[in-house]
C-alpha cells in the first residue's frame, strides 16, 4: 500500500489570488486558461475511464454480474481518489506545465 502524500491534493485548497494572476497579469485570464485546461484534463480521465470499464462489458450482463464485478468497482474507486482535474490544472498553472497565448497581446 502506497502512503506517500500525493504531489496534488485531493481537497479543497486555499489559494492566494496574487499567485494566480502574476503569470498573465489578469486573474480572469488565468481563470480561462486553468478552466479550460480543467476540461482537457476531466475529458481525458473520463475516456481513460470509459476505456477501462469497457473492457468489463459484455453483451450478456444479467444483474447479478452488474453488482459483482469488482473490477469495476476497483477501477471507478480509483478515479475516484484521484485529485479533481481542477486541482491538477492550477498546480500545472502555477509550475508553468501549461503553454498558453492570448493572439490579442500579442498583435498589440
Amino acid at each position: 500500500m502506497n502512503t506517500s502524500k500525493p504531489a496534488i491534493p485531493n481537497t479543497t485548497v486555499t489559494r492566494n489570488v496574487n499567485d494566480l494572476d502574476q503569470k498573465t497579469e489578469n486573474i480572469y485570464e488565468s481563470l480561462v486558461i486553468i478552466s479550460k485546461r480543467a476540461n482537457q484534463i476531466s475529458n481525458n480521465m473520463k475516456e481513460e475511464l470509459h476505456g477501462k470499464l469497457a473492457e468489463f462489458a459484455s453483451s450478456n450482463d444479467n444483474l447479478e454480474e452488474i453488482f459483482e464485478n469488482r473490477e469495476q468497482i476497483e477501477i471507478s474507486k480509483h478515479y475516484e481518489r484521484m485529485p479533481k482535474p481542477s486541482l491538477i490544472a492550477i498546480d500545472e498553472f502555477l509550475n508553468d506545465k501549461v503553454y498558453h497565448r492570448n493572439p490579442a497581446k500579442e498583435q498589440q
